[in-house]
């Protein structure tokens, strides 16, 4: 490895460290973590990259109005998503990352993350996600909602905003502009949020740390 290699992953390591611990500090102490600009560059050049190249087709709808388990009433979502494999570079970048910041979180927080899902997800303009929860309480799958935009140039008028409620009874939320690199880490279980439509195509990667919940009749998360 090259000096000028050698400096560059041991500053990219300093400054994952640093965004890692915050996230750990804020999630201990607030639930909710939301960092603007604050995924490394280099990762997200790669991932926009990678998601300006990828093909319309590889992207399928993500369930109009389906009904979820344990859900009282029907919520509607108007995105389309694609799951990240890891087969390209910019995917096993993404979840090499993931996964440091896994073992990070299960250090500091003790919180047993065992495994983790993502999605790249597009939101054509007017498209939206109505108020839900990723997980319910008692179903202890989904511990941590990690989100991540790459929409460059986003202009606060243009919309698209996360919400991220408190509680229940908090009809005001918590808005976070969709701007290129910003990471959003949030308890599953504890705050419902949804995504307001936007007036220009709008791309995130949605993503899940679960804990192994396997039983003698079931494998969960399944392999």
């Amino acid at each position: 490895m090259s000096n000028l290699a050698y400096s560059l992953k041991s500053s990219n390591s300093r400054s994952d460290d640093t965004l890692f611990q915050r996230i750990a500090d804020e999630l201990r102490g607030k639930g909710y973590s939301i960092n603007p600009a604050a995924l490394p560059a280099y990762l997200t050049n790669d991932l926009l990259s990678h998601l300006q190249a990828m093909d319309t087709s590889q992207f399928d709808d993500a369930g109009i109005g389906r009904e979820q388990q344990h859900m009282q009433n029907n919520f509607v979502r108007s995105d389309e998503i694609c799951w990240i494999t890891g087969v390209s570079t910019a995917g096993r970048n993404w979840l090499d990352w993931t996964h440091r910041l896994q073992l990070f979180l299960n250090r500091q927080l003790f919180l047993g993350l065992f495994s983790f899902e993502s999605h790249f997800a597009h939101y054509a303009p007017g498209d939206f996600y109505k108020r839900h929860y990723d997980a319910f309480k008692g179903d202890a799958n989904r511990i941590l909602s990690v989100v991540v935009y790459l929409n460059p140039h986003w202009i606060p008028h243009q919309g698209g905003e996360l919400v991220i409620y408190q509680d229940e009874m908090d009809n005001e939320g918590i808005k976070v502009q969709p701007g290129l690199a910003t990471v959003v880490v949030f308890l599953s279980e504890d705050f419902p949020h949804e995504v307001l439509p936007a007036t220009r195509d709008r791309y995130s990667i949605a993503g899940w740390y679960r804990v192994n919940t396997t039983t003698a009749d079931k494998i969960d998360p399944p392999v």
